[in-house]
């Protein structure tokens, strides 16, 4: 399913090609990139590849869905997978990656120093854009180490989806900053020197600092600086790299986003930023796209329906006569052939229009004949009120597809070249191998049975 004049994103064969090394799917908070990243590498994995999904905090379910309990800095493999291929997940874990990062580029002495020090280690849990930047860290580890032809990441939750795009640049900016380059100066004097320099040059900088800081903490930051000096320049260049490798061809971006104003006003933004950036999008995929089995009642009729049946001016019977119920009371005429028509079209949708495939049917009067049966039936009142209420559901369900297609049809009229794919919301959660397996055919918008390696070769 996709949007009206707007290009199909077809998923098979962008996970199938060899050439495609990392999807990237990114979007605003609460739009299901996570289920989207982990639907993607299950299929892709059924489907041959040997495919690594590094996700960022997930629901526990998820995990679970996955076969596994918890999900930590170590690629795990997924059991239960059909097919040639292989699934591996992870979690990030912030603090560990960036552990690592010391510890491979940091003499075994530096490193402790580094480790125990406070400030690093409030540095690693929480500074502000270090989780973005440890994922770029990480994806260019798990790139590096050429284990798996597929890394499909799962770009962390924001307040903005641009913050995993500028990560690198705002480490480096704080990385080259004058305040890190004042710390960083008495270590680069040396010794004595350098204390000295910084007690005679700079004493009234850091006063003032220390009473800003304390002098504890400003003791740990420059304790922090002057261990770390050797490893700025590698986390610039380590961060340059990564934003060269999302650049590269073999990398796919895909923007997640759900059917409402604000997610797609902020995939709106990340597509344009992509394209600024020349990074490679694949396309939108639009997810939780509300549908119906009875698109052909309007809201309007299915609400006027509800009315009629409401205030007994549908159909009704007197002494075995059927006629139409006014307000007055009975009537003993018959009722509008379009009245009728509308009532039995309205029965038959209000049971469509919520999935079921039994229709509403009416009971007449033990006395009444086949003749005017079939000019009209009675309504029981419990019936009517039944068939009032779906009626009325149904009106709000197309209002909000009403809603949805506005919103998407001024996205498309935006972006009319992003190709698009539309994923049905579901009646509940994910919680295994099928739901994800549910979801990879509703991106690829299967039609048969699902395709295995085995089975497509």
């Amino acid at each position: 399913m996709t949007l009206d004049g707007a290009p199909g994103l077809e998923i098979d064969p962008l996970i199938d090609d060899s050439a495609t090394r990392i999807i990237v799917c990114c979007g605003a908070g609460g739009v299901g990139k996570t289920t989207t990243a982990a639907a993607l590498g299950v299929r892709a994995a059924e489907r041959g590849r040997k495919v690594v999904v590094l996700t960022i905090d997930p629901a526990r379910r998820l995990a679970q869905s996955m076969g596994i309990d918890q999900l930590d800095n170590t690629p795990r493999r997924v059991d239960g997978i059909e097919g040639g291929g292989e699934l591996h997940a992870m979690m990030l874990d912030m603090k560990r990656t960036f552990d690592e990062i010391v510890e491979a580029h940091a003499d075994p002495a530096r490193a402790a120093a580094i480790l125990g020090n406070p400030f690093y280690q409030s540095l690693s849990a929480g500074f502000a854009g270090t989780q973005e930047y440890m994922a770029m860290e990480k994806l260019g580890q798990l790139r590096a180490r050429d284990e798996w032809d597929l890394i499909v990441v799962d770009t962390p939750p924001s307040r903005s989806a641009l913050d995993f795009l500028d990560a690198p640049k705002r480490l480096g900016s704080f990385l080259d900053g004058k305040f890190i380059k004042l710390l960083m100066a008495p270590a680069k004097v040396g010794g004595r020197a350098g204390m000295k320099f910084l007690n005679v040059g700079m004493s009234m900088m850091t006063g003032t600092l220390g009473k800003l800081l304390g002098g504890q903490l400003l003791r740990d930051v420059q304790t922090f600086v002057a261990a770390m000096d050797t490893m700025f320049g590698g986390f610039r260049t380590r961060a340059d790299a990564t934003y060269r490798l999302l650049q590269a061809p073999g990398t796919a971006f895909l923007v997640v986003a759900a059917p409402e104003r604000d997610a797609l006003r902020e995939a709106a933004y990340f597509v344009e930023r992509l394209a600024a950036e020349r990074m490679p999008l694949a396309g939108l995929v639009l997810n939780r796209v509300h549908g119906s089995g009875a698109a052909r009642l309007s809201a309007e009729r299915a609400l006027a329906a509800a009315e009629n049946l409401e205030e007994g001016r549908i159909v009704d019977q007197s002494a075995g006569k059927t006629g139409v119920r006014g307000p007055g009371g009975p009537e003993a005429t018959s009722p509008e052939p379009e009245a009728l028509r509308t009532t039995a079209v309205a029965r038959s949708d209000a049971a469509a229009a919520i999935g079921s495939d039994t229709e509403i049917h009416t009971h007449t009067h033990p006395h009444t004949d086949a003749g005017d049966a079939e000019s009209g039936a009675a309504t029981p009142p419990a019936v009517a009120e039944l068939t009032a209420g779906l009626l009325r559901l149904h009106a709000e369900r197309m209002q909000v597809l009403a809603r949805e297609r506005r919103t998407r049809d001024r996205f498309a009229t935006l972006h009319p070249e992003v190709a698009v794919t539309e994923v049905p919301a579901l009646p509940g959660d994910v919680h295994d191998l099928a739901g994800l397996r549910a979801i990879g055919d509703r991106l690829a918008a299967a039609e048969g049975p699902r395709v295995t390696a085995e089975t497509s070769s």
